[in-house]
């Protein structure tokens, strides 16, 4: 027989032991992720105050920030204290990761896809962008997206764990990620995280395709219509939405497709940072503070504030 026992915790490993590396660290990581919440709860508040920010694209840029928000909070802070604390050990928090990264980064590809689509319907169908983008339809999609996500997140956590995890215990990872977690199970049969890795692949994909036909449905209708300077102005709006969704479907992907390894790879670690930090930090500068109508919302809001300010003077 052999002597195995089953784990009850795991241990984040820290991706070097050497005590200037880990604080660097711990103050770069803080640094973004300090930035990346201020950014996203100041766009968060602006659109709940200005009535002017309620339009149905408003609605969708919200959400998107309080998912970055809370995206970047389910890794993070984690990761900081790992680099600062003595401990690093981490099983319920681990369950609760997971869940939430499949959750979080599902629910931000759908609304990054309903986005694509409120542009298509403002550009090509401005007439009828009012009937088609309507409040009860972004709510629904809305709905759809959280309802799908949660339920494969239900999925990837339950079939995960309900496996048997033996031999080592460390995780050499920047977060509970699935890939990681199956590098510690005893057997190579999981049909279960099988089959939710295909359904996640799939959907996706299927984001993916529909945000590409919708900006290629934008780019003709601007080509057609629009002079040379607004022509420039509407690519510059998108090209850098479809790098930053392209990277982020990207990287997960190669996170849970590419052939799996036995031995811990800074490929795997960089790979998980760039699917789960650089876009909750850069959303709110390429899809907000680069708008106009939410730039001129934050300068009437610091007005106030400073006029309010010099009245009490």
């Amino acid at each position: 027989m052999t002597n195995q026992t089953q784990m009850m915790e795991f241990l984040l490993v820290r991706f070097t032991e050497n005590w200037m590396l880990l604080r660097l660290h711990a103050l770069l990581f803080s640094l973004i992720y300090l930035t990346a919440v201020l950014m996203n709860l100041v766009i968060i508040l602006l659109m709940i105050l200005d009535h002017r920010l309620h339009m149905a694209m408003y609605f969708f840029l919200r959400h998107l920030s309080f998912l970055d928000l809370c995206l970047i909070s389910a890794t993070v802070p984690k990761s900081i204290l790992n680099s600062v604390a003595s401990t690093d050990s981490i099983f319920l928090g681990c369950v609760l990761q997971l869940f939430l990264v499949v959750l979080l980064a599902g629910s931000e590809i759908g609304i990054l896809t309903a986005m694509s689509y409120d542009r298509y319907a403002a550009i090509c169908r401005p007439l009828h962008y009012e009937a088609v983008m309507s409040r009860g339809f972004c709510v629904q999609l809305m709905a759809l997206s959280w309802l799908n996500r949660g339920a494969l997140g239900l999925l990837y956590t339950a079939g995960t764990f309900s496996l048997n995890f033996y031999g080592s215990d460390e995780i050499h990872q920047f977060f509970c990620d699935v890939p990681a977690l199956l590098k510690l199970i005893c057997s190579k049969e999981h049909a279960i995280i099988s089959v939710s890795v295909a359904i996640g692949v799939c959907y996706a994909f299927s984001c993916l395709v529909c945000i590409v036909v919708s900006y290629v449905y934008i780019f003709s209708a601007v080509l057609r219509i629009s002079p040379r300077e607004r022509q420039s102005k509407a690519f510059s709006n998108c090209v850098p939405h479809l790098i930053v969704v392209t990277v982020f479907l990207v990287t997960g992907a190669v996170a849970y497709l590419k052939p799996g390894s036995d031995a811990p790879s800074i490929l795997d670690l960089l790979v998980s940072v760039f699917y789960s930090v650089p876009p909750p930090t850069l959303n709110p500068v390429i899809y907000c503070l680069k708008n106009k109508d939410i730039k001129s919302a934050l300068s009437k809001v610091l007005w106030n504030v400073r006029s309010s300010g010099v009245m009490k003077r």
